[in-house]
């Protein structure tokens, strides 16, 4: 036996270059090229841990943990990322934050083809398929499928938020939310999208924005088949599950009595009650009562439209306005007027419609006191008292009080025709022109006078001719000079959802 100890001092370390025997662990079998690898691969079995951190008192099965730890004492960080120049203290964190920049994706999940850069991030990944949750917090019972989220969990029982913010001493109970916090104060958003270069603090916001221009939606429900963008859109649906197909609607609003199927809808109602709106718009200041409607604000100043019609490559800021649109290629108008039978393409302009049978003008004007049936209407209105005109163009630096407005002003610059005549192919800027063309192919006459019966296909005509009537009227018969005649006295028929005053 002192014969063999001898001979592996002596010989050298690479026993594939003399032709000697590997070294095996007699526990577990594991082969080695080196002895000292060996003797460190032993301590595993015995738990010995020989080496300790004169710092701390932190004890170690072998050197380079030892100096690898060393280093969260002295701030030392000698492995240098090339491309952006962030350090780390050890190199395999730096091979792994090396794939942020290369893309490199080398593990796959078998089940649905999903890549990752790290093998401990696929194996969490693939519980989801298999569904395991091999750790569970022993307060609650909760069980989950990585070890990290349990202890992040841990502290929702303890209240510990070790993690604190050198800015503003705001304390966290998870590492990643500090990082994410602190480029609130940095302004930092390291993740850029390769389709329209919008930039993100976080890589899965990343991911999830990606999602728009691929449409994927990899997410699905097992009991309805629904599919879902995110990971989080799923866990809220699946705890909602039963509460979306029974209708149930537990949650009450402590003001008004509405229900609610879940807590965040319920949370975000209470502040329309209480005026809260905690999402801040760093551009303009503006603030809104959801994330959600900041993230789409926001695409106002961006000038971002992820969602594009494949019919004629318009683009739109949000999802539900492009299936809109696409229903003026389909012609669909899913929603009808119970009263008199006109269909619409969008529920919300059917109920501003509804508004004409039942006189209802439930928006008001601060300012004047006059008021309207649409919201957005009075919004309009309102800028007549500020002057403000929030949407500007970029070719010529014209301003405008309404977006829509704006869009058709642009096509001036651009030479665009979106709307189509399927009779004669003649194109228009804006959809009114097109509505007022179609009327020459139909010989539709839908503005009538109500003193002489004449029919007019254009509005603006009938006002014209109505001055006819107004100046041939006898002296006595006129009001005085001062009131400004009604025009709607003199209108025997009116189109449908439309009025003077």
């Amino acid at each position: 036996m002192k014969t063999r100890r001898r001979s592996l001092r002596k010989s050298p370390q690479t026993p594939a270059a003399t032709g000697s025997e590997m070294f095996h662990c007699s526990d577990c079998g594991e082969s080695f090229t080196k002895s000292h690898h060996l003797k460190d691969h032993k301590r595993i079995h015995t738990g010995k841990k020989p080496l300790y951190c004169r710092q701390c008192g932190k004890s170690f099965t072998c050197q380079s943990h030892l100096q690898q730890h060393e280093r969260v004492h002295t701030g030392e960080k000698p492995f240098l990322c090339t491309q952006c120049g962030k350090s780390f203290t050890c190199q395999s964190n730096l091979q792994r934050h090396e794939r942020i920049h290369t893309g490199e994706k080398p593990h796959h999940c078998s089940e649905c083809g999903k890549s990752f850069t790290l093998q401990s991030n696929l194996r969490r990944h693939q519980r989801i398929h298999t569904g395991e949750k091999p750790y569970h917090c022993g307060q609650c019972g909760k069980r989950f499928t990585c070890q990290h989220t349990l202890h992040q969990h841990l502290r929702i029982h303890t209240g510990e938020k070790p993690y604190l913010c050198a800015q503003c001493g705001k304390s966290f109970s998870v590492q990643s939310t500090l990082l994410q916090h602190e480029r609130i104060h940095t302004g930092e958003k390291p993740y850029h999208c390769g389709q329209c270069g919008k930039s993100f603090t976080q890589p899965w916001t990343l991911q999830r924005h990606e999602r728009m221009h691929t449409g994927q939606k990899p997410y699905y429900c097992g009991q309805c088949e629904k599919s879902f963008t995110c990971q989080s859109n799923l866990q809220q649906h699946l705890r909602n599950h039963k509460r979306i197909h029974t209708g149930k609607k537990p949650l009450y609003c402590r003001q008004c009595g509405k229900s609610f199927t879940c807590q965040s809808h319920l949370q975000q109602h209470e502040r329309v009650h209480t005026g809260e709106k905690p999402f801040l718009c760093t551009q303009c200041g503006k603030s809104f009562t959801c994330q959600s409607n900041l993230q789409r604000h926001e695409r106002i100043h961006t000038g971002e439209k992820p969602h594009h019609c494949s019919e004629c490559g318009k683009s739109f800021t949000l999802q539900s306005n492009l299936r809109r649109h696409q229903r003026i290629h389909t012609g669909e108008k899913p929603y009808h007027c119970g009263q008199c039978g006109k269909r619409f393409t969008c529920q919300h302009t059917l109920h501003q419609h509804l508004r004409i049978h039942t006189g209802e003008k439930p928006y008001l004007c601060a300012q004047c006191g006059k008021s309207f049936s649409v919201q957005s209407t009075l919004l309009q209105h309102e800028r007549i008292h500020t002057g403000e005109k929030p949407y500007h163009c970029g070719q010529c630096g014209k301003s405008f009080t309404q977006p829509w407005t704006l869009q058709r002003h642009e096509c001036i610059h651009t030479g665009q025709k979106p709307y189509y005549c399927g009779q004669c192919e003649k194109s228009f800027t804006c959809q009114g022109n097109l509505q007022q063309h179609l009327r020459s192919h139909t010989r539709e006459k839908p503005y009538h006078c109500g003193l002489c019966g004449k029919s007019f296909s254009i509005r603006s005509n009938l006002q014209q001719h109505l001055r006819i009537h107004i100046k041939s009227e006898p002296r006595h018969f006129q009001q005085p000079r001062k009131q400004k005649p009604s025009v709607s006295i003199y209108l025997g028929f009116q189109k449908p959802g439309f009025s003077f005053t």
